[in-house]
């Protein structure tokens, strides 16, 4: 059985977590019931997000199953989703990046 190492915390979230640092290829996720497989394109680090979807830029982003950010360029399905490719909505409020 393959070991889950991205963790989905509601099954409407656009990224997963992980749970370890991950070298790129691939990945699976647990998602309620079910194991969902990503390939990672490169290395995402201990508690960084994964996108589950390709992601249009200027899309809403969700985690925790609301939003948390926009995209600020298009994101690959696997492609790691951190503060080069995602605006959060806590930035915006404060007049942060």
């Amino acid at each position: 059985m393959r070991r889950w190492v991205l963790l989905v915390l509601k099954p409407e979230d656009d990224v997963a977590t992980a749970l370890t640092d991950l070298p790129a290829g691939e990945a699976a996720a647990r998602v309620g019931e079910r194991i969902e497989t990503l390939q990672l394109p490169a290395a995402v680090p201990l508690g960084h997000k994964v996108a589950r979807r390709a992601i249009a830029r200027g899309e809403a982003i969700r985690k925790y199953g609301a939003p948390i950010g926009e995209a600020t360029e298009d994101i690959a399905a696997g492609a790691h989703v951190h503060v080069h490719n995602l605006r959060s909505l806590r930035a915006r409020k404060t007049g942060g990046g």
